[in-house]
């Protein structure tokens, strides 16, 4: 089977838009490819973090993970840091990248200004991270949004320039998996930008942990925009991310929502969209807090997953050190 490889930072809470952009989605892969899914913990400290923060966020996000339907017998579930040989193999990765195309990364162009003059440099080094990340486990599809391609193409060149210096299978291209409906959930606060677990606007993100009555709240205050009748034709911004939100829970396309509510005022929308929402994540919200009352058995299920995912680490790691000629004991 082809290998699928994903992952969400730990820097907070996960949100809708991770389970409709990604997690939701992971699900299905598990019964057509083998998986490997992971807590990106080593992106996280390219900023500054609180230490006990990121440890509870990890835990929390691996108990959403299992809640969210993953099942660590089909698929491989760690912790990143917990595997080093992501660290080993993106430095080798940095020293087959150029500072040309890293300094190109428009979400470094973005992450950086806001830090004026000290610019952190895991900003800079993060595209090799996460192409370590995936060429380690020769995945050969990434499920990305349109915000990570760029990312995704970074690994695609270090694996085509290292395939063709060194030997000609040592890394799998990878390829993107994209989803059409759901793959960008908006902030409700701002709907030109997408919803982020950072976003310091109170309303903006839909967290995994909130409850019916926040999240009926702020779905109540969502930015759409003046007018109060839904037309058949052009809508704004807000709206459209609303018709995303429900096509994405139930299957449909953004298109069949919005003929359902063409003539009935955007409060109808706001409401039942909040319901709509309330019911995917309900169980979500009872599984997680019943995983997370049992953190020795989440913790076993971590850690079985990471002996798992260094044995398949291990060997690509060996394969490159071989390559670049490095001298291993398997080679004495």
């Amino acid at each position: 089977m082809a290998t699928v490889l994903s992952a969400i930072q730990t820097t907070n809470q996960l949100h809708l838009g991770n389970y409709l952009g990604a997690l939701k989605n992971w699900i299905p892969y598990q019964d057509e490819h083998r998986c490997f899914f992971f807590l990106v913990d080593l992106h996280a400290i390219t900023v500054p973090q609180d230490p006990q923060a990121l440890a509870e966020n990890t835990l929390i996000s691996a108990a959403t993970y299992l809640a969210c339907g993953l099942d660590p017998q089909k698929s491989t579930l760690f912790v990143q840091s917990a595997v080093p040989e992501h660290a080993e193999l993106a430095w080798v990765l940095t020293c087959h990248s150029s500072m040309g195309e890293l300094s190109r990364m428009t979400q470094f162009k973005d992450k950086s200004s806001k830090h004026g003059a000290h610019i952190p440099t895991g900003l800079f080094l993060y595209p090799v991270l996460m192409a370590a990340d995936i060429l380690l486990y020769q995945a050969k599809y990434v499920p990305v949004g349109d915000d990570q391609k760029q990312h995704l193409e970074l690994a695609r060149d270090i694996a085509g320039r290292m395939n063709q210096q060194y030997q000609k299978n040592l890394f799998t291209i990878p390829e993107p998996m994209i989803q059409k409906v759901g793959a960008r959930i908006m902030s409700l606060a701002n709907p030109d930008a997408k919803m982020s677990k950072s976003d310091p606007q109170a309303g903006a993100t839909i967290f995994l942990t909130d409850s019916a009555k926040d999240i009926e709240k702020k779905f109540k205050r969502a930015v759409t925009d003046s007018g109060s009748v839904i037309t058949d034709g052009d809508v704004s911004a807000g709206i459209k991310n609303l018709f995303s939100i429900q096509a994405a829970c139930l299957g449909k396309t953004p298109e069949q929502v919005h003929a359902g509510y063409v003539g009935r005022q955007y409060g109808y929308l706001k409401v039942e969209t909040a319901e709509i929402v309330n019911q995917v994540l309900e169980p979500i919200r009872t599984q997680t807090a019943q995983i997370l009352a049992d953190k020795g058995q989440l913790l076993a299920i971590l850690d079985d997953g990471a002996t798992r995912a260094r044995e398949t680490a291990r060997e690509t790691l060996n394969a490159v050190y071989n390559s670049v000629g490095f001298i291993r004991k398997s080679t004495l």
